[in-house]
């Protein structure tokens, strides 16, 4: 890895004043003085804005949406407004792990695509397959098994997060704009888009602590079968759209208020 990549940070934030902090300090630290984080704000009703204010990073870029849009339209946003070569997306209260953009920024690099493997903040459990109840993770042996990876997604169990993803920036179009039948599992898009291209690099490390909490809608669980159910559908629409470099509206149209100097 060249100390000349620069890393955007992409997070979508929304009334996350409690953890917002930790996670961004927790990221700065990781950061070089060329990198940014690009925060965009779900229109919070709370003080999120406020507390990213008062950290007055220069590398920290936060944009205010005056309306929400929801969390897939915020995180394209964020991706759609960085500038940096490698892509790594952030949920707001999770926690980075000391080591976390060196081993991405690589595995990015040499692939396209990266997907790490996360822990629970606190205990450092790691997640637990939905279906065998064994430690969720993946192996970066397995990156080129293209047929089992989409089976393992379609069936819910594969564990592809996007605050443990990087994209780089020549790969976004594939990506992003989102299409607009995608209205939840963003991440699920983009490792869908990524395995079909055989762009995907799984990474073994673990590169995040994921914070559960009462205002969140994980769990110590995956979801139930419902809601994978319903964005597996979409899964399949993806499958026919993924790997085209997307069209519609460019990282520079403006969809919100710029709040601390770019």
């Amino acid at each position: 890895m060249s100390d000349a990549t620069r890393v955007s940070v992409c997070m979508a934030a929304y009334n996350g004043s409690k953890y917002v902090r930790h996670q961004l300090i927790s990221i700065l630290e990781e950061l070089t003085d060329d990198d940014e984080v690009v925060v965009v704000d779900d229109a919070s009703t709370d003080d999120t804005v406020a507390v990213v204010e008062s950290i007055a990073d220069p590398r920290i870029r936060l944009f205010a949406q005056p309306t929400n849009s929801g969390y897939v339209r915020t995180f394209e946003t964020a991706l759609l407004r960085a500038t940096g070569d490698v892509l790594l997306l952030a949920d707001q209260d999770d926690e980075w792990v000391p080591g976390r953009r060196a081993v991405l920024v690589e595995a990015a690099l040499s692939a396209g695509f990266a997907a790490s493997n996360l822990v629970f903040l606190g205990s450092g459990a790691p997640l637990r397959s939905p279906w065998t109840g064994r430690p969720w993770r993946l192996r970066s042996q397995a990156s080129r098994h293209v047929v089992r990876n989409q089976l393992r997604i379609f069936a819910g169990d594969a564990p592809y997060f996007g605050c443990a993803m990087a994209i780089r920036r020549d790969v976004l179009p594939l990506v992003a704009p989102f299409p607009a039948f995608l209205i939840e599992s963003h991440d699920l898009w983009i490792a869908t888009v990524a395995n079909l291209g055989r762009r995907l690099r799984h990474v073994d490390e673990v590169t995040v602590r994921r914070r559960l909490h009462d205002a969140n809608a994980s769990s110590e669980r995956p979801r139930g079968l419902a809601p994978a159910l319903r964005s597996r559908v979409m899964l399949v629409r993806a499958q026919f759209e993924g790997g085209r470099p997307r069209s519609g509206r460019r990282p520079g149209h403006a969809r919100a208020t710029t709040r601390a100097a770019d």
